[in-house]
């Protein structure tokens, strides 16, 4: 059989080049920037800098405030993650199942995966606002007083809210089409041998659907580190205060508010070290339970 390729070994290179070039340009050059600023103590306004070694990191470890972000981040991520993936994985199922207006159905599903995180959080401070905002109005019927930006718990759980329903449709979108490549033979032998949907699921599709699981896994906890930005930017109203913030937003406040440039780069590098332990414990002891077919 005749195998497909390239006539010179400069054509591949040379179709990569651009994508290479912009890794190089946006991600390369500003990770090795942020682990030499890192340490330094820099003059925000660039008139010179001073070496600290490691003073920078020092500091955040030892820094309360810096470990209650870091412990908030876990927990946040944690709970966008979990459920997005697990909403996402119930409304596939459904949608799967259903027969007349399945195309509608599934549209309107998708149609926030098309919002931008910013207009989530905006969407978000609109449904609780303080005065007129239904999820407060809600809130209001069970006797709770819900203070988006002033009571912590209340931000939070905003920010885990509109962070989830953000991220839903992906996940929606992967979820069923892993369950519809699932073959009709292997639905059918399944009903057969088991009589209980909840059997058939655990069983059968939740095992077929681990590949799409583990993929949406590493999305998602991406998603909830970084792409939250704009979601937790526009609900605090830029005003952080003593409000809840990920890791990821304490580097802009720090940063750019704050005009610590070497700290803010000692955030980033701790950042990129702990994603990357992350992602290598995945691969390595996560994927080993993944089959793929």
């Amino acid at each position: 059989m005749k195998r497909a390729g390239f006539a010179t070994r400069w054509l591949p290179i040379l179709l990569l080049l651009p994508q290479l070039i912009i890794i190089a340009v946006f991600f390369y050059w500003p990770a090795a920037h942020a682990v030499q600023s890192s340490f330094y103590l820099q003059d925000p306004f660039g008139f010179g800098s001073s070496f600290v070694g490691f003073d920078n990191y020092t500091d955040l470890l030892d820094n309360s405030e810096y470990r209650r972000i870091a412990w908030f981040t876990v927990v946040f991520t944690v709970l966008v993650t979990f459920f997005s993936l697990a909403l996402a994985l119930l409304l596939a199922v459904k949608a799967d199942k259903v027969i007349r207006g399945a195309k509608t159905y599934r549209t309107l599903l998708m149609w926030v995966y098309a919002v931008a995180p910013p207009v989530a959080g905006f969407i978000g401070l609109i449904m609780f606002n303080q005065s007129w905002g239904p999820l407060t109005r809600l809130f209001e019927q069970v006797g709770h007083d819900f203070t988006l930006g002033v009571n912590y718990n209340d931000t939070a759980f905003a920010m885990v809210l509109v962070s989830v329903w953000k991220q839903v449709p992906v996940n929606f979108i992967f979820f069923l089409s892993g369950l519809q490549s699932i073959p009709k033979s292997v639905r059918e032998a399944a009903l057969i041998d088991n009589r209980s949907a909840s059997g058939r699921f655990w069983d059968v599709t939740f095992p077929l659907l681990a590949p799409t699981g583990f993929f949406l896994l590493i999305i998602n906890i991406t998603y909830a580190l970084f792409e939250t930005f704009g979601v937790i930017d526009t609900l605090v109203k830029g005003e952080p205060g003593n409000n809840p913030m990920t890791l990821v937003y304490k580097v802009y406040v720090d940063g750019f508010r704050g005009n610590d440039l070497g700290g803010s780069s000692a955030q980033s590098v701790i950042l990129m070290i702990l994603v990357l332990a992350l992602t290598v414990f995945q691969f390595r002891m996560v994927e080993r339970r993944i089959h793929y077919t």
